[in-house]
């Protein structure tokens, strides 16, 4: 057999194992909305670790990371700077989600914030967002996927074909089994792509120079700006210290207001299982490391790859590496691809439906929502797909972008779960005021006044119009107070989880 036909073997495989197994997780969920969106709230430690952990783990991981290890150096570290800080917020607003998804049926963020300040209008606008924001990092996901099998086949599969085939595999076991399908093929996903980064890893620098050790005295001697902090551009616009730290600021505060990993929460069996999760997600960071090593090790590569989002794939067709080892390469990327895409697919789904009909004052009758759940679920994987193969720029530019989108949630979340002085109507305004800013910020960045990320613009324009307007508000009612002792487990109403 060639190497394109084993390695497509073994992604073909890896598709069978995640399909059969996704299927099956479903038949433990009941047949209603809860259980497809939140499993029936009965998420254990294992899975709520790996559905954390693989959701960000992502098809940028195995591409757009090395790719910025290869192009811009130490910049790349900005990942593992938010990563690791990322999911401290959730310690502390995950359990009040949590107490208060429990008393009030909650299975969306959105549904949250919109019920605590009585406001159709916050439903709309946060499931608009958020559903605008999964798109683009849905298509990082499809195109990753398509464009690994693209490589491992050598043109026989094109990527179109290629994400066509995964997302189909995708769509599958989301519409059968909901997040039980999405936590347990996460899980598998997830041990399997671990594994593969650090063999990866370990095993390509020591093919290219000998070992890690070597690697880096090549670089510090050939290429020292690519070990400088923050990092500096090989190609393309410097990344200046101001970008650098606004990133790993937007990225962190955002990184737990993505609607699919705040809506664990709602998952999650109970408060000590929600918090051991937060307490171990920093691990997976570890699983990064070896990612940019492999970014490393590609630098000073001839031929170089087209574009530096290709550096992985471009060293293993190109360096004379068993076939079995590009194969599990297909296997782990795509792992990647569909572990994050899953969830955003679901979740994308569930806010469509939840909160579109909450924002138009519309009650679905139960049959009714499942049916909508999976309509929505496929009307998302289709313009993702479309978005997927059109787009043509940087991953790691396109991921940046919709965490500035999502990071405008923070304010609306801190202040439905912390405070009862705030106003539906300025929280709404704010938002809209937020997301605006950031927007025309993205769309033409010259018109910032300094060089940072457009998403603190937005923090900075909804903090400036919020805070007055919070020290202006009337003292809670009954009904506030209440919702706040329930969501910190003092209410003598609801019953305590923990």
């Amino acid at each position: 057999m060639s190497q394109s036909e084993i390695a497509l073997l073994t992604g073909g495989l890896y598709l069978a194992a995640s399909l059969l197994l996704g299927l099956l997780a479903g038949r433990r969920a009941t047949a209603s909305t809860t259980g497809w969106v939140a499993g029936d709230r009965g998420l254990g430690l294992l899975v709520m670790y790996f559905i954390t952990g693989a959701t960000i783990f992502s098809a940028f991981a195995f591409l757009g990371l090395p790719g910025w290890a290869y192009s811009r150096g130490t910049a790349a570290l900005y990942i593992l700077g938010y990563g690791t800080i990322g999911m401290i917020p959730f310690y502390f607003m995950g359990p009040r989600a949590a107490r208060l998804g429990r008393a009030h049926g909650y299975v969306t963020q959105a549904e949250l914030v919109a019920h605590r300040f009585e406001s159709r209008g916050i439903a709309g606008w946060m499931a608009l967002v958020s559903v605008l924001a999964f798109i683009p990092y849905l298509a990082i996901q499809m195109k990753g996927a398509g464009y690994v099998l693209e490589t491992v086949s050598e043109g026989a599969v094109p990527q179109w074909l290629g994400a066509l085939i995964v997302y189909g595999i995708v769509l599958t076991y989301v519409l059968s089994s909901g997040v039980l399908g999405v936590g347990w093929t996460n899980t598998f996903q997830g041990i399997f792509m671990i594994t593969l980064a650090w063999g990866l890893g370990i095993y390509l620098p020591g093919k290219l120079h000998g070992g890690l050790e070597p690697m880096f005295q090549t670089l510090a001697e050939t290429r020292p700006e690519l070990l400088a902090s923050p990092g500096l551009a090989a190609s393309g616009d410097p990344w200046s210290p101001w970008e650098y730290g606004s990133a790993v600021l937007v990225s962190a505060v955002g990184f737990t207001m993505w609607p699919h990993l705040f809506m664990k929460a709602f998952s999650a069996r109970d408060i000590r299982t929600l918090k051991r999760t937060v307490v171990l997600y920093p691990t997976f960071q570890i699983f990064l490391l070896p990612l940019l090593f492999i970014g490393f090790a590609g630098v000073g590569m001839e031929p170089a790859p087209d574009r530096a989002d290709q550096i992985l794939p471009h060293i293993l067709m190109t360096a004379d590496v068993p076939p079995l080892i590009v194969g599990l390469f297909c296997a782990g990327a795509l792992a990647a691809s569909m572990s994050s895409g899953d969830a955003m697919a679901h979740a994308a789904a569930s806010i469509a439906v939840r909160d579109g009909g909450f924002a138009w004052g519309k009650r679905w009758a139960p049959d009714a929502e499942q049916r909508l759940l999976r309509v929505a679920t496929v009307l998302v994987m289709v313009i993702a797909y479309w978005a997927a193969i059109a787009y043509r720029g940087s991953l790691v530019k396109l991921l940046l972008t919709t965490y500035g989108a999502v990071v405008q949630f923070a304010p609306a979340l801190v202040l439905t779960l912390f405070s009862g002085r705030a106003r539906g109507s300025s929280v709404l305004i704010a938002l809209i005021g937020g997301t605006v800013v950031t927007g025309l910020f993205v769309i033409a960045p010259s018109l910032r006044p300094f060089p940072i990320h457009a998403g603190a613009y937005g923090l900075a324009v909804q903090l400036a119009f919020l805070v007055p307007s919070v020290l202006r508000s009337p003292p809670p009612s009954p009904d506030v107070r209440e919702f706040l002792r329930t969501a910190a487990g003092t209410s003598t109403t609801t019953k305590p989880s923990g």
